[in-house]
């Protein structure tokens, strides 16, 4: 859509390419932008990433764009997906209700989904993006790993953006294809592991070759059932690090451990399993639990996640709603037409109220899960970019209303580098990270007002590719400093003083509301005062909150 076509209440003199992270709040970037939605975001030009230079050749320091955070929501159910039970416009509501600004539908693959659902949904995703020009609506898909667990699929809007993955379902779906095996014991393993980085070649290719202007692929709660091998994680990453970017830092599903809801055995995230013999055997019992929320490869300080940023990689990490059945909600699944079933016809019958709760363990998008993206321009592409140069940091029971996060050179004047981004050093040089918190101002949607009680900085070293695709420890990393910040209100900035060794490093940031915790899952030199699990039935999560931040990377000169 060209700028004369833009609709009536965009104004295209406003142009919102530079922000001030801490003087344009989200809001204020969609009213200086003229809220250009859809309209705004086909029409312009992509934002996209510099191509990573060798240490080398980059000079010392760094200079990130100002950023506003835009909050969104990458996995989300309705009617198109077998086991769910809400219509486009009821998820649409609620995630304008509490503050979406970009939403995923991500349906799962299966042969009515494959066979009829995603053109119908297709048809209602345009819909829905003409109803609500101030919303990013993105088109996506949940795969069905081969040999693992699931993956959120999305496009940036297009004409073959439907097409893409409708492709992509039939020829890579591990559970269509019946390549859904992935044990130690079973023969196939290997083939289906193989299929999977095939898979994420294809998606690469259809972004390179123009056919698609992008697409993103994010792990899905991980650890739910212990069958994302660490070698698998590196695998999908290292076969197309531009298209998978990342995981959930916390899965879906927080609700279900309200006391009193599910029963005695619940577990925030429905992680309630136990290893199997699909799961890799070189997790333990404890592995599959949640830690204030998070899944363990990320609440671990020094684990998995960690090990895998020690190699000096990023791979971003999110948090979604998993929207299938809101907790305590009224609504059940409608009654089938004679002859109809999902298998022909690839959607359920719309949902009617019967005013009784309903079985639930999730939150509706925006509810209590968010994550924050940096971007420069208001539009799908500049969401889309901000993923994969990893400007995100996560939070739980809307903990925080902002967080701007700023690494720099003592000697230097500019605004340095920001999540995801990269800072070139000389060893023994002083920096400074500047952490920006906005404290939340307004009760949450359980009525409660988040304070946060604390800010920990979490440091790593930069080793390289690890010699085991299969490690899962990084046993440099630690909490480095852990500031209390209890009762402090507004905006303010910590300053945390940081001195380049003779090793690249990376740091990253978490804080809670300090209600809940303990001694970290690798011992208390490592993480004092770190996330802990749950009893079962007993993890309300409204009174368990954090938030977490990507990494920021140090490179040292001369390393």
């Amino acid at each position: 859509m060209s700028e004369q076509q833009l609709p009536a209440w965009a104004d295209p003199s406003v142009s919102p390419a530079t922000l001030d992270p801490q003087g344009v709040s989200r809001r204020g970037l969609l009213r200086r932008a003229g809220l250009f939605g859809a309209a705004f975001a086909l029409g312009s030009a992509a934002t996209t990433q510099t191509p990573a230079l060798a240490a080398g050749d980059r000079p010392l320091g760094g200079e990130d764009p100002r950023l506003a955070y835009l909050v969104g929501d990458h996995h989300i159910h309705s009617v198109y997906s077998h086991d769910a039970k809400y219509t486009f416009s009821q998820l649409a509501a609620a995630g304008a209700k509490y503050g979406l600004d970009w939403m995923v539908f991500t349906e799962h693959s299966n042969f009515g989904h494959a066979d009829y659902g995603a053109a119908l949904e297709h048809k209602e995703i345009l819909k829905a993006r003409a109803d609500n020009p101030r919303q990013l609506i993105f088109q996506g898909l949940e795969w069905y790993i081969p040999a693992a667990e699931h993956c959120t699929v999305f496009t940036a809007p297009g004409p073959h953006e439907v097409d893409v993955l409708t492709r992509f379902e039939s020829a890579y779906d591990g559970k269509l294809l019946g390549y859904d095996k992935g044990g130690p014991a079973e023969p196939d393993t290997a083939r289906n592991e193989a299929h999977a980085v095939k898979a994420l070649k294809w998606l690469a290719q259809q972004r390179s070759s123009g056919y698609v202007d992008d697409v993103l692929v994010l792990a899905n709660h991980p650890m739910r059932l212990g069958i994302d091998s660490p070698h698998e994680m590196r695998g999908w990453r290292d076969a197309a690090p531009e298209i998978m970017i990342g995981m959930e830092g916390a899965p879906g599903a927080q609700g279900a451990a309200i006391p009193g809801w599910r029963g005695a055995t619940s577990i925030r995230g429905e992680y309630e399993n136990k290893p199997s013999a699909q799961s890799w055997p070189g997790y333990s019992a404890d592995a599959y639990l949640t830690y204030g929320g998070f899944d363990w490869v990320t609440a671990t300080v020094g684990g998995l996640w960690d090990s895998m940023l020690a190699e000096g990689r990023l791979f971003s990490i999110t948090t979604n709603s998993d929207a299938h059945r809101i907790v305590f909600d009224t609504w059940k699944n409608g009654d089938w037409p004679p002859g109809q079933t999902f298998d022909n016809t690839g959607k359920l019958p719309d949902p009617v109220n019967t005013d009784t709760p309903q079985p639930g363990s999730d939150f509706w998008p925006g509810q209590f899960s968010r994550t924050h993206v940096g971007v420069t321009r208001y539009g799908y592409r500049a969401v889309m970019a901000g993923l994969r140069a990893g400007r995100v940091w996560l939070d739980h029971g809307h903990l925080l209303d902002g967080l701007d996060v700023r690494l720099t050179r003592d000697r230097d004047g500019g605004r340095g580098v920001t999540l995801g981004g990269r800072l070139r050093v000389r060893k023994g040089e002083n920096l400074t990270l500047h952490i920006t918190v906005t404290t939340a101002s307004r009760p949450n949607p359980q009525g409660i007002l988040p304070e946060l009680a604390h800010v920990d900085v979490i440091r790593g070293a930069v080793r390289g590719p690890v010699t085991d695709r299969d490690t899962w420890k990084a046993p440099d990393t630690r909490v480095v400093r852990s500031q209390d910040v209890s009762g402090r209100e507004g905006t303010y900035t910590l300053r945390v003083p940081l001195t380049a060794g003779e090793e690249s490093f990376y740091v990253r940031l978490r804080g809670s509301d300090g209600n809940r915790n303990g001694t970290g899952y690798l011992g208390a030199s490592v993480d004092p005062h770190g996330p802990v699990p749950h009893a079962p039935g007993d993890g309300d999560p409204w009174a368990d909150t954090w938030f977490y931040s990507n990494p920021v990377f140090v490179d040292v000169e001369g390393s």
